[in-house]
């Protein structure tokens, strides 16, 4: 994917949340790491089409990010999500969590919808808990539940905001594992991440968000080797500091 950003500005009242970010990149996955409150969930919505700038202009696979209203619903569901909380329709059976969105947002028959989701959730080791709601699931199945509805459709670009920070320790390796297993697959993804190991692992491309500003865009490689801001090289730091 290549992702050109110019001058992207957006307010949230009285908080800049992003600050004329210029970003320019081609990457197969991109991981947006920095302090919390430095803009990356922001930035992650408004690739995704989630949220619109304020200000300036996104190019994505050269073309730009629809302005209408009807445009931009199209290229919403060209993406997948997948965010902190698991936002599962509590009230609807595994099966219907993923089978639901593939009949109305993105047409497919009921017959298909529900072999689609059977046959994800199954790649996801699910398929004894079809029938289960999602109160009756543990958190890590919860949120495969959740990846399995952001993958169903085959998205172009798979979205994921800090997937992980609602699970235990041994539960968040899992779920990494699988987002792992998406991206040698093929999957282009971009994501947010406070596990450095992971993000090492799975991405191509780092941007480091601070306060609103990209501080920097690297190779994974290069940039956890010689991260070139004195922010990015603090908070490098103080991860290590604590990492077994």
């Amino acid at each position: 994917m290549k992702i050109e950003c110019q001058n992207l500005s957006k307010r949230f009242g009285q908080t800049e949340a992003l600050r004329s970010i210029d970003l320019d990149l081609d990457a197969t996955s991109l991981v947006l790491i920095g302090p919390s409150g430095g803009g990356k969930s922001t930035l992650l919505r408004i690739l995704g089409g989630l949220d619109v700038p304020d200000a300036g202009r996104l190019v994505i696979d050269g073309k730009a990010l629809p302005t209408d209203a009807e445009a931009l619903r199209a290229f919403r569901k060209s993406n997948g999500f997948l965010f902190q909380s698991f936002n599962l329709f509590p009230h609807l059976s595994v099966r219907e969590n993923v089978a639901l969105p593939l009949r109305v947002v993105h047409l497919q028959s009921p017959s298909t919808a529900r072999e689609t989701a059977e046959s994800c959730l199954d790649g996801f080791g699910l398929a004894d808990h079809l029938d289960k709601q999602p109160g009756q699931l543990s958190g890590g199945q919860r949120q495969r539940v959740a990846l399995a509805r952001a993958i169903a459709h085959r998205p172009r670009l798979l979205f994921l905001d800090e997937p992980t920070s609602a699970l235990d320790p041994e539960i968040t390796g899992e779920i990494l594992d699988l987002i792992h297993r998406l991206v040698e697959d093929g999957q282009q993804v971009v994501l947010s991440t406070h596990e450095m190991g992971f993000a090492k692992a799975v991405s191509s491309r780092v941007a480091f968000l601070s306060d609103g500003r990209i501080l920097e865009q690297q190779k994974t490689d290069e940039f956890f080797t010689d991260p070139q801001s004195v922010d990015a090289q603090r908070f490098l730091e103080r991860l290590s500091r604590y990492s077994s």
